[in-house]
């Protein structure tokens, strides 16, 4: 879909152009090694330099989306080291760290805090093939007094430097790759979109190459049209409806 100025459709039974086939091949190539049961929940992470470089790390990766806890009433912001990874990634954001931390556990995820308690284990030595969520705190001070004990358990990166912590963004990388390399040597890691439920393959897929109708649709309470093989929208639209084309 080429990003230009709307207009109105002439036609009842038009859709947007549909996707060149190697653009829609490669959304599918994406979203194929997509993996829902690996995620970040990050802890008031607000420099837009660190938070674009998480998501980068998470498209990467083929995490699915990310989550958030923002000081009340600050917004994400995003920097150019995102290179636009905040498209692919979505970040839901929770009102507070026991809102987020109770969804992501109701989910099925085993909750990892990064911090050096006495308790904390070497990362190297957990298992992250089960489901799993990378809890990591403010760039500063870590994860918060209130955040650590809600944890399943907590983990650190050994370092031989006299500073004792790394960039959270850094950290965030080296904890996702880990749990990538893990899933990859146990045939885990998904490379044909078995890492998603087939009705959430689809849906992403859809909002991914038509994103402009996949928000009408949201905003009129309907289901998203079908897709063929070539990315076709299967379907009419009114022609009232204005979407870019």
């Amino acid at each position: 879909m080429r990003d230009t100025a709307s207009h109105t459709l002439k036609s009842k039974d038009a859709w947007p152009m549909p996707l060149l086939p190697r653009r829609f091949d490669r959304l599918k190539a994406v979203l194929d090694c997509r993996m829902a049961d690996l995620t970040v929940l990050l802890e008031h992470v607000e420099k837009p330099h660190n938070l674009s470089a998480i998501l980068r790390s998470c498209d990467a990766v083929g995490v699915l989306e990310a989550h958030a806890v923002n000081y009340s009433g600050r917004l994400p912001t995003f920097n150019s080291t995102a290179q636009g990874s905040q498209k692919w990634i979505p970040l839901k954001e929770h009102s507070s760290i026991e809102v987020a931390v109770k969804a992501i556990k109701d989910s099925g995820f085993r909750l990892y805090g990064t911090h050096l308690g006495g308790n904390a284990r070497d990362y190297r030595d957990c298992d992250f093939c089960e489901p799993t969520a990378f809890v990591l705190g403010a760039e500063k001070w870590g994860l918060s007094k209130l955040a650590t004990p809600l944890m399943d358990e907590g983990i650190f990166i050994p370092m031989s430097g006299m500073v004792q912590s790394l960039n959270v963004s850094v950290a965030a990388a080296t904890l996702l790759f880990e749990a990538l390399r893990q899933r990859r040597l146990a045939g885990i890691a998904p490379q044909a979109g078995e890492g998603l439920e087939p009705a959430l393959y689809q849906q992403r897929l859809f909002e991914w190459a038509y994103p402009e109708v996949a928000a009408w649709c949201q905003q009129e309470g309907k289901s998203y049209p079908a897709l063929n093989d070539q990315g076709e929208i299967q379907g009419s639209l009114p022609r009232n409806v204005r979407l870019r084309c």
